[in-house]
């Protein structure tokens, strides 16, 4: 939406359209809130996708621009309360976190973070660098939440997550922004977010730490909770582990399979 600026120079009247923080976030966008929506709701088992391994619960998804601007919030379910509500927030902070420690020639996807943001870890303390902005975070109308006016589009929420859900973005030639999902268990989110940046052809990811050299979840923790890599993930409870093996989103060493 364009805002008109009028100025007066001496007897004459000068209109300027500036556009609002919504109209710049929309056209950096990654992708529109109907592709969001749809790739979502193709993703989820309680709207018509596969299952994810784990509760397969309906989930909140978030992406912002290259500037970690937010620019679309959607839901799986018929209505917000269909999914946690706790998780809209933590959705558009992993889609910050995800963007904000990539790169367009490496991704690191917030499951990567887990191992080395645990006390003793190379990245202790990651978690509380760069704190949700309270102002936006809990400013807007209920009734808009995850529509494509959603209170939270145009702003920069901020905020770190350190387990799986967050990936980066790319459309082959740069990294374009960042995707968060999240509303199951932290694996499941790793595995739904893949689904979904796949369906949105944002998937090109030139590099990245895991085995298949890019940003899977490494499920590579060894008993005394270190990981074998420096960038591993636990395993949930659920089939997360055997989902991500199948859609190529996880890698599961064999030592890992036998001890589980």
């Amino acid at each position: 939406m364009l805002r008109p600026i009028f100025l007066a120079f001496g007897a004459g009247l000068v209109t300027l359209a500036i556009a609002s923080p919504q109209s710049a976030a929309a056209a950096n966008c990654p992708a529109d809130h109907a592709k969001l929506e749809k790739a979502l709701k193709a993703s989820v088992k309680p709207s018509g996708g596969p299952s994810n391994g784990g509760l397969d619960n309906n989930e909140w998804a978030a992406l912002v621009t290259r500037d970690g601007v937010v620019c679309a919030v959607a839901f799986s379910g018929a209505k917000p309360g269909d999914q946690w509500p706790g998780s809209r927030a933590i959705a558009a902070e992993k889609a910050n976190t995800a963007n904000a420690v990539s790169l367009s020639t490496f991704a690191l996807s917030t499951a990567n973070l887990y191992a080395g943001s645990q006390p003793g870890g190379f990245l202790y303390g990651l978690a509380a660098s760069a704190p949700p902005n309270p102002a936006a975070l809990y400013a807007g109308d209920p009734s808009k939440f995850g529509s494509a006016s959603d209170p939270w589009v145009g702003k920069s929420l901020g905020g770190v997550i350190t387990f799986g859900g967050g990936l980066a973005l790319y459309d082959g030639k740069n990294i374009v922004g960042g995707l968060g999902v999240s509303g199951d268990s932290s694996c499941a989110d790793h595995n739904v977010a893949w689904r979904v940046r796949e369906a949105l052809g944002l998937n090109k990811v030139p590099a990245g730490v895991g085995p298949d050299h890019n940003d899977e979840i490494i499920y590579d923790m060894t008993p005394d909770k270190t990981s074998a890599s420096g960038y591993g993930h636990p395993l949930c409870k659920g089939r997360e582990a055997e989902v991500a093996e199948q859609i190529h989103s996880g890698f599961v060493p064999r030592w890992a399979k036998v001890t589980k």
